[in-house]
């Protein structure tokens, strides 16, 4: 009987993550839509959405009678007051947002850094940023951990950076002592690959299976995989790294180094100097080239579009995606024009693979590692809600 008992509880978890994910990943919706969608009978449906608003979880809410023939079924959405903390250290700033359940940013941050911040310059800014919000604008709010999107390769296991070369970090563990600050357990992983799981659930990718996502930052490029929904992560956790494989590039005028991979040619810090800027987010990068600064500009912005759509026809020829994302300045390059630059792509690439593809640039934009870094932090109460 005990065993049984122990059964039923973990099926009756199961069915709550469930629910939970549901309208966490999209969206409000009625308990008769839910029934639909997960196949369990009525009253099971009502049993477990009771359970995840008495825990705080979600808040349901009677229909307006009057918009409905017969009986209205009450609708239930993520409690937006249930937050994960996403962070995203980089070289020439530390991003922090705080994501609620269901996917919206509540609040946001940008410190810039005059210098490459270490693991303990990364765990003051962002605990302190926490504990201002707490104060202030998430007064009030449940917070449940925090996710942290490195720029380099961490280990799946257990989250430690094994190399962030633009952040000279080198085995660095910045879980523990994150965990310590702030009294919240704390998930890490690769920034590419966070991003490529937002853009999946929540932005350009949400409706494919099959996505290769390319990120661009100011530590340089990296990746993320999606095959069959799944993210792809390799042996050690480290696939996904474009930004470290060697275009090919025919034409030595398109060329910058004599053997250098992708992101030294395709490069964030080149973009900023043909634009003469010193520094700045992506809007202020697009802001400047939009502005047509001159002939320089223009000329290596054509020259990475070039070098760029190169790498992802190998990606298309490779992978067969259906959707590729390209995110940070990498979606700047191709917004210049994206119907010359996806033709140029399609050109490259077997032709029935590249009827199939589609190309976007991130829809989350500027937030996308943030949402993804938070999606990290969520997964546990997805997982088990009563955990």
């Amino acid at each position: 009987m005990k065993e049984r008992a122990t059964a039923v509880e973990a099926v009756r978890r199961t069915n709550l993550g469930e629910v939970l994910r549901l309208v966490h990943h999209e969206g409000t919706r009625s308990r008769s839509l839910i029934t639909a969608e997960t196949g369990l009978n009525r009253s099971t449906v009502a049993d477990l959405v009771t359970a995840l608003v008495e825990r705080g979880l979600v808040v349901e809410q009677e229909p307006d009678p009057t918009k409905r023939v017969g009986r209205p079924s009450p609708s239930v959405s993520a409690n937006a007051d249930v937050i994960a903390i996403g962070a995203n250290p980089e070289v020439d700033a530390i991003e922090i947002g705080a994501v609620s359940l269901g996917g919206g940013l509540r609040a946001r941050a940008r410190i810039e850094r005059d210098g490459v911040p270490s693991v303990a310059d990364a765990v003051a800014t962002i605990a302190d940023t926490v504990a201002q919000w707490r104060e202030d604008e998430l007064a009030g709010c449940r917070l449940i951990g925090v996710g942290v999107a490195v720029p380099g390769l961490v280990r799946a296991a257990d989250g430690l950076v094994r190399l962030a070369p633009h952040l000279n970090w080198r085995d660095e563990d910045i879980a523990s002592p994150l965990a310590d600050a702030l009294d919240m357990p704390v998930a890490v992983d690769n920034d590419a690959s966070l991003g490529a799981r937002a853009e999946h659930l929540f932005g350009a990718a949400r409706d494919h299976a099959d996505i290769v996502y390319l990120n661009g930052g100011a530590s340089g490029i990296g990746g993320g995989l999606i095959l069959d929904s799944s993210l792809i992560r390799g042996a050690g956790g480290y696939a996904g790294e474009w930004g470290q494989t060697r275009p090919g590039i025919p034409n030595d005028a398109y060329r910058r180094t004599h053997d250098g991979v992708l992101e030294d040619e395709v490069s964030r810090a080149r973009l900023l100097a043909a634009a003469k800027l010193t520094g700045g987010d992506d809007a202020a990068l697009a802001a400047a080239l939009a502005a047509e600064p001159g002939p320089t500009a223009e000329e290596e912005v054509a020259r990475q579009r070039h070098v760029l759509a190169a790498t992802i026809s190998n990606a298309v020829n490779a992978l067969n995606p259906s959707m590729i994302v390209l995110g940070g300045f990498l979606g700047i390059l191709r917004d210049r024009d994206p119907e010359s630059f996806d033709a140029d792509v399609r050109a490259r690439s077997l032709a029935v693979a590249a009827d199939e593809v589609q190309i976007a640039s991130a829809a989350l934009g500027r937030d996308r590692l943030l949402i993804g870094a938070a999606e990290a932090s969520f997964a546990a109460l997805l997982a088990d809600p009563l955990g």
